[in-house]
């Protein structure tokens, strides 16, 4: 986890992803950057990977410029993005992107190393921020599994004919009715503090 500046705007969730065949920029980091789905280029490629289980479709693709480092140590380049829906992060760079700064990833220690002309840029991660977003992604998993879950349900149940859809009466293991008449006994023979209620056919002993 990352912070570098895309089109001037600095962002500090952006997600390093050497697995990612994509670079991906997520609807709220768009609007951050001003720009809306008429400044995109119309695509229809879908992708997985994102949404367990689900097709993703990109809203389309935008070509920004990506800043690592501070003003007097750093290396820009231009990145081609497909923008999508919202999730924990602002941005995921991939392979892609870290082909094009020629970066070097340790994911041990979270280090980002990327040649410049002033040197070598040293890239470290934030720990802290990682892990709050870890933890929104999952609960954002969780909530899209449970959402996919429901739609297979309801969509089941439709299939299931009105006839078996009636809950069947069973009847109780013993009849009320029958043991309607009671009688008290004593617990302790002389002790009428000490009273039970039985079935009146029932024999005390």
């Amino acid at each position: 986890m990352l912070d570098p500046t895309i089109r001037n705007v600095r962002f500090k969730k952006v997600l390093i992803d050497g697995g990612s065949a994509l670079n991906i920029l997520f609807a709220e980091a768009l609007t951050e950057l001003g720009l809306t789905k008429d400044d995109l280029i119309l695509v229809d490629s879908p992708f997985w990977g994102i949404v367990p289980r689900r097709v993703s479709q990109s809203l389309g693709q935008i070509t920004l410029p990506v800043q690592f480092g501070p003003a007097d140590h750093f290396h820009t380049e231009y990145v081609n993005f497909v923008a999508d829906f919202d999730t924990a992060y602002h941005a995921i760079l991939g392979r892609l992107a870290l082909t094009k700064f020629m970066a070097v990833l340790h994911y041990v220690y979270m280090v980002l190393k990327i040649p410049t002309e002033q040197g070598i840029l040293t890239l470290r991660a934030n720990v802290s921020t990682s892990y709050d977003c870890e933890q929104e992604g999952i609960a954002i998993a969780k909530a899209i599994d449970l959402s996919t879950r429901m739609e297979v349900c309801i969509t089941n149940s439709k299939n299931i004919l009105e006839k078996e859809q009636a809950i069947p009466t069973q009847e109780p293991p013993w009849s009320v009715t029958k043991y309607k008449d009671t009688k008290e006994v004593e617990l302790v023979i002389g002790d009428r503090s000490r009273m039970a209620r039985i079935g009146a056919h029932l024999n005390p002993k």
